[in-house]
């Protein structure tokens, strides 16, 4: 197997926009009747769930297009908070860090399984750990979906490709 970190790769085609769930007697939140692009950005910033999978460093197979995730993690993100330490810095800080935009998300294949981003675009609903839907920031780590004292910062390792995990889908 011939793996090759990944960085700016682009692949897929978008999804499909998201169809809309009605709920009797409650009004709709936002990311079940928006689309990705009608979001404003204070919501499309709130879709972010703080797990911080998609801060880790992860290789591609470049053979099978296999993505592996490891436990190491970008040197800005803080491991306990599972925040990035300078977001409004993030891409002078980190190069390649990438920015989500709406026109990446149904071509980045990597993005986690559980991304909300990832979700909403492929029309399904929010995970109930989700803050958006428990009313609680840290639901995401109680669940044990977020990297929260899982990670190594890239800092700390020599040889990433040696950390591949299997519990980040």
């Amino acid at each position: 197997m011939v793996l090759a970190k990944l960085r700016r790769k682009l692949a897929k085609p978008a999804a499909s926009k998201r169809a809309a769930k009605k709920r009797k007697g409650e009004p709709e939140p936002f990311w079940r009747v928006k689309t990705l692009k009608e979001m404003t950005k204070p919501e499309w910033e709130s879709l972010c769930d703080g797990c911080g999978r998609c801060c880790t460093v992860k290789f591609e197979d470049t053979e099978t297009g296999l993505v592996e995730f490891t436990d190491v993690a970008c040197r800005q993100l803080d491991s306990k908070s599972c925040r990035c330490k300078n977001y409004a810095k993030r891409k002078t800080l980190v190069p390649d860090c990438i920015a989500l935009t709406v026109r990446m998300i149904g071509k980045l294949h990597w993005l986690p399984s559980t991304c909300a981003y990832r979700l909403v675009d492929e029309g399904k609903d929010l995970h109930w750990w989700h803050p958006l839907v428990s009313g609680d920031p840290n639901t995401v780590h109680k669940a044990g979906i977020s990297v929260r004292n899982k990670v190594v910062s890239e800092d700390d390792v020599e040889d990433a490709e040696k950390r591949i995990v299997d519990w980040i889908k």
